[in-house]
């Protein structure tokens, strides 16, 4: 295929990290080379909602980072089906709860004080329906961001989008301390949608403008709106995503938000709803007896099975979204295989690896043993950093080109995994594709690690890539049973 392109086709990446996510950057993929998904690994339960208050039906979580701790906001619910075990627990109105933790891995309650729950305040209860009755509010439907907007006012740091019922519609609750929250309006901010989800809304920092997205049915199927505003408090009609080259699904939740290390790159882990056929396969899954309880209720609330999927987009509306699982509903004989497990929590940490002194990873969470006994389960789950997807290639070999780029550093970095026997070569071009004296392939010799920011060395001129800054060129990499999850000018040099 051609490469010739013209300085002005070029993408000004300029220093900012780059994550395979995509084609974007990318010109051709040859070879045995592909982009490959990753999925996280499955981990420990973090926290049980084992509390009189909580539930088996807990969800719709949010994580925050601030003041040096964690906290996770998640509904409080209880869902009786007419299994033995959760015969022994009454249904009681939801209610919005928090806890906390300084490593994300032990989290614990904190008493708060706020709200009685049968005779007593020492809970962990941050809203109840009596707290906003006037807008017909639903503490279930909810989700608590840290507003990152610069000119938002302090009383305002945190917010809860909030599903409300008079008039139907989305509302914004305030707070300065994320524990103590009262309206922002009472008008909704935006009435066009289901909202019977997780409803988000966060403020972009590349683009400088709050965006919003919530459920509604598309022609009968669960899908994702979304809306942009200068306003938190009112947006504009919303417009549905786009997911070019995939089949359409049910799309629960979405947990959309700009990825912490490179903020102009959104990715989501929306819940994929996808109702089974009552046949043998079906029958044959873990809790038969609670599965048909379920069932009792509604055909579906037995019949539908709930995983994870991942997303990424680069504009807010046009995503790249994988058909293969993110998270599987996985190995276990009970309490699994059903409607509601597999949700991802809108959040991530970084924690430090469970492998000796390997650098950190990314830890993500997900419920487990939704809608079975008398509570269900937080599950962590680790991932590399910028781990979600990489250009992979086998042994035998393969090659991918970027288009022209335009980059400010004086390194190039990658994020890279390789076997003993494998590696990576870089070789940088001119736009036209012509190699660049000092910097062709046979000047890099093959790398071979496992780093999260590895500095690509020719033999004579070593890191220093600043001759280049400023004009276009195209990056070359021939992979070898190899991963490349991002790369990076930087701009600190290193010869």
């Amino acid at each position: 295929m051609s490469v010739k392109s013209t300085a002005q086709e070029a993408v000004n990446i300029g220093g900012r990290l780059e994550l395979l996510v995509d084609d974007y950057l990318l010109q051709s993929i040859t070879g045995g080379a592909r982009l490959q998904l990753h999925q996280p690994i499955r981990r420990e339960i973090v926290f049980n909602t084992d509390a009189p208050w909580e539930g088996n039906a807990c969800g719709y979580h949010s994580i925050i980072h601030a003041d040096g701790r964690y906290r996770l906001y998640y509904h409080g619910a209880h869902y009786r089906n007419g299994g033995a075990g959760t015969e022994v627990r009454d249904t009681y109105p939801w209610v919005l709860c928090v806890i906390e933790s300084e490593d994300g891995i032990r989290w614990h309650r904190p008493e708060l004080g706020l709200f009685e729950f049968e005779g007593s305040k020492a809970n962990n209860i941050v809203l109840t329906p009596e707290a906003v009755a006037e807008v017909g509010g639903c503490p279930a439907h909810t989700a608590v961001l840290l507003d990152e907007n610069p000119d938002c006012p302090p009383d305002a740091k945190y917010k809860i989008v909030m599903f409300g019922k008079k008039p139907t519609g989305l509302y914004l609750l305030k707070s300065a301390d994320g524990i103590n929250f009262s309206l922002m309006s009472t008008e909704p901010a935006i009435t066009n949608g289901a909202f019977d989800s997780q409803n988000l809304m966060f403020w972009d920092p590349v683009r400088s403008e709050y965006r919003e997205y919530h459920r509604d049915f598309r022609d009968g199927i669960r899908d994702i709106m979304t809306s942009v505003s200068q306003d938190p408090l009112h947006f504009p009609e919303p417009r549905w995503l786009d997911y070019p080259g995939v089949p359409t699904e049910q799309l629960y939740t979405n947990q959309i938000a700009p990825y912490y290390r490179a903020p102009h790159i959104f990715i989501g882990f929306p819940a994929r709803y996808t109702e089974r056929e009552w046949e043998r396969p079906l029958l044959d899954l873990p809790g038969l007896d609670k599965r048909l309880a379920r069932a009792g209720h509604h055909q579906r609330y037995g019949a539908a099975i709930t995983d994870a999927v991942f997303m990424s987009s680069r504009d807010g509306l046009s995503f790249r979204r994988w058909p293969e699982a993110f998270i599987r509903p996985g190995p276990r004989q009970r309490e699994s295989w059903v409607y509601g497990d597999n949700y991802m929590f809108w959040g991530m940490i970084e924690t430090p690896s469970a492998t000796e002194d390997a650098p950190g990873e990314l830890s993500l969470y997900a419920t487990d043993g939704y809608w079975e006994g008398v509570s269900n389960s937080f599950r962590r789950y680790s991932i590399r950093v910028d781990g979600f997807v990489s250009a992979n290639a086998p042994l035998a070999g393969g090659e991918i080109v970027t288009k022209p780029l335009v980059f400010d550093g004086g390194n190039l970095t990658m994020n890279v995994e390789t076997s003993g026997a494998g590696g990576v070569q870089v070789e940088i071009q001119e736009a036209d594709g012509t190699p660049i004296e000092g910097y062709g392939l046979a000047d890099c010799p093959p790398i071979f690690c496992d780093r999260l920011r590895y500095v690509v060395r020719w033999r004579e001129v070593g890191g220093d890539v600043r001759p280049l800054a400023g004009k276009p060129v195209r990056l070359r990499f021939v992979l070898k049973d190899a991963d490349l999850f991002s790369l990076q000018f930087r701009r600190e040099s290193s010869r």
